[in-house]
């Protein structure tokens, strides 16, 4: 277990503060989304913002609104995801997350300030757009998906204290909270350094170095350090020269809609159900985070599918009885909880991993923007579903929406067994390297990477030699004279 804390030494405080604006710049994502998605399922929010069911004899959040309110936010997402990728391509990491923090506190003042459907509509879908791109990878890229987490906790404890309060305050006050961690990372965000990789595509080499030398100061030796920049330089100019499953396997419904269908059942309190769930995820995404490395990728993504597929088709076998008993309904729920658990051991961290590691150097930022937007699509796709198809109103399907997800869930289980390569203790240009060289992907966690270093170099040497000979013996001759 120690070699899985022994990471800890590669931190300085530079790095330090550099993972920590990161991660808490994502855990505003992880804050605004849970806030959002649990007062919606207050008493009061439904007041202010549904309509009086005569026939049940309360308010209620219509289904279509629902539908819309869980779904087109993620249009905003889109629009954040290419504006934050151009401003980090163009201006710089640093630039990127300071900006978007400044624009979600505006946002911010829409949510709070909300008084009717529409306003606090437009409010999360605003919200969305304060997307900031993660440069990291690894156990520190893992922090990311357990921000989002972490981000939950705190939120749905709130939630909790102010679903108490018998009036609007006790959802204003939730949202209200969304001024503190933009503040924050604006505040904070300059006294970090710009990303190496980015100063090089940038032309700005002593720079780079400069920054790379920062983050790796007592922590590494100055070979180690002169390494990995020779590393990038070549990593560069050799390309100057040459999370779909994760919606579509239903996190959404626990995610999004479990509050509120918790609260449909009406054997439980939701806020508190989302508290639990909140509580739950933060310890499994953290044993996720010490493993990422020591496991690797594809195992924890095949046992993340297999226990995913489990929990839906159990929970879509338990509704198939109706009317579903009460009994049935507490099994639900906790399969429910199960299933975050599974999702959370693998398919919510490592999407950022694999994504971040497959993507080939110099298309980085393109496939990012290309990736985030599937992912947005779908996300749209199921959220804007959901309520059609499990709401008695509609589609009526119930707990047995889990017969559907869980068939995609199997699918994802394929397609990790034979198209997710395992990275794990190799650098995004090594990694770039492998695919190149055309390594199976199956013997990516055993390939050579220094001798496939030294063979490329070796043929770059091949290739600029061969150049000099096209251009005649005169040339050569000078070569060497000059030599």
């Amino acid at each position: 277990m120690s070699d899985l804390f022994d990471k800890g030494r590669y931190f300085n405080r530079t790095l330090f503060l550099s993972v920590f604006l990161i991660a808490v710049s994502s855990f505003t994502y992880g804050f605004d989304n849970q806030a959002f998605a649990t007062t919606q399922a207050m008493e009061y929010s439904t007041k202010q913002f549904g309509e009086y069911d005569t026939v049940k004899r309360n308010y209620v959040l219509p289904p279509s609104w629902l539908s819309l309110f869980n779904s087109l936010n993620h249009t905003g997402f889109a629009a954040g995801v290419i504006i934050g990728s151009l401003i980090s391509s163009r201006f710089g990491r640093r630039w990127c997350m300071f900006v978007m923090s400044i624009y979600a506190l505006g946002t911010a003042t829409i949510a709070v300030t909300s008084n009717s459907k529409d306003q606090i509509m437009a409010a999360r879908i605003l919200n969305y757009v304060y997307v900031v791109p993660a440069p990291v990878r690894g156990f520190v890229v893992g922090t990311y998906q357990l921000s989002l987490v972490v981000g939950g906790l705190p939120i749905n404890s709130i939630c909790y204290g102010t679903s108490k309060i018998d009036d609007n305050r006790s959802w204003r006050i939730p949202l209200g909270l969304f001024y503190i961690v933009p503040s924050i990372v604006a505040a904070l965000i300059f006294l970090v350094p710009e990303s190496p990789r980015w100063l090089l595509r940038q032309n700005r080499p002593e720079e780079a170095k400069a920054m790379l030398v920062r983050l790796r100061q007592g922590a590494f030796t100055t070979e180690e350090v002169e390494a990995e920049f020779l590393e990038l330089r070549l990593a560069l100019e050799s390309e100057e020269k040459g999370k779909f499953v994760e919606q579509v396997t239903g996190q959404a419904f626990a995610s999004q809609y479990g509050a509120v269908y918790v609260r449909t059942l009406g054997i439980f309190n939701p806020v508190l159900f989302s508290l639990i769930n909140s509580a739950i995820n933060v310890i499994t995404n953290s044993g996720t985070l010490l493993l990422t490395d020591k496991l690797g990728r594809r195992t924890l993504l095949m046992i993340s599918s297999v226990a995913m597929m489990g929990c839906l088709l159990s929970m879509g076998s338990l509704g198939i009885q109706v009317p579903v008993s009460t009994a049935r309904m507490k099994g639900i729920m906790a399969l429910i909880s199960l299933f975050g658990v599974s999702f959370s051991l693998g398919w919510a961290p490592l999407t950022y991993v694999v994504a971040t590691e497959v993507s080939a150097l110099h298309l980085r930022d393109h496939t990012s923007r290309v990736g985030f937007t599937v992912n947005v699509v779908f996300n749209f796709l199921v959220n804007f579903s959901i309520p059609y198809l499990v709401w008695p109103e509609n589609a009526g399907l119930g707990s047995k929406v889990g017969f559907i997800f869980g068939s995609i869930a199997f699918c994802s289980l394929v397609f990790t067994y034979f198209c997710v390569p395992e990275c794990k203790g190799k650098t995004l240009e090594q990694v770039d390297y492998l695919f190149k060289t055309g390594v199976g992907l199956r013997h990516f966690v055993d390939a050579d990477v220094s001798g496939l270093l030294e063979s490329n170099q070796g043929l770059q040497r091949k290739e600029e030699h061969q150049s000099d000979v096209e251009r005649g013996p005169s040339f050569v001759a000078y070569q060497k004279d000059a030599k």
